[in-house]
């Protein structure tokens, strides 16, 4: 199964069009979105507007690939599963966000090789492919390392803040 997401806070038509216009021209049956309250919906995929947690994380395990903006619970989220995820982030000219924070997520995760990026709708259905060819990838943990926390919590204590 392929699972697309848009998070809960806003729609974002502009990705979930795409990945509907991939799974009809690719005849696939086997995508899910959850397309928040955005007005498009559609026609090849299979929908719900809105998941809660629970629900989301099973959809995460279950998915050999996720889609999403690149909003950092779905990138995360995917990461600990082990799940290989294609963001396209939301763009601000759009006005799908107010600024372009996305886009640098999307390339500061896709420079080290965790998330796989398309700039746009045109590049998606090229990535999503690709994507779909991969097996698991590299979990990370769900908690701080310890030398993080270390690390931390050194540098509040030097600082002098009062926990």
């Amino acid at each position: 199964m392929i699972f697309a997401t848009v998070g809960s806070q806003a729609p974002f038509d502009r990705l979930i069009r795409a990945v509907d216009d991939w799974a009809g021209s690719r005849k696939r049956s086997d995508v899910f979105a959850q397309i928040a309250a955005g007005d498009y919906c559609p026609v090849h995929v299979k929908y719900k507007k809105f998941v809660e947690p629970q629900e989301f994380r099973q959809l995460v395990q279950e998915a050999k690939v996720i889609v999403a903006h690149a909003g950092m619970g779905s990138i995360i989220t995917a990461l600990e599963m082990g799940k290989p995820i294609v963001v396209m982030p939301r763009r601000a000219r759009y006005r799908e966000t107010r600024n372009d924070h996305q886009v640098a997520a999307a390339n500061h995760f896709g420079a080290q090789g965790r998330v796989i990026v398309a700039d746009d709708e045109n590049r998606l259905a090229e990535v999503l492919d690709y994507a779909v060819t991969l097996g698991e990838t590299e979990r990370i943990e769900a908690k701080a390392s310890d030398e993080l926390i270390t690390t931390i919590r050194n540098f509040i204590d030097a600082a002098g803040v009062d926990r």
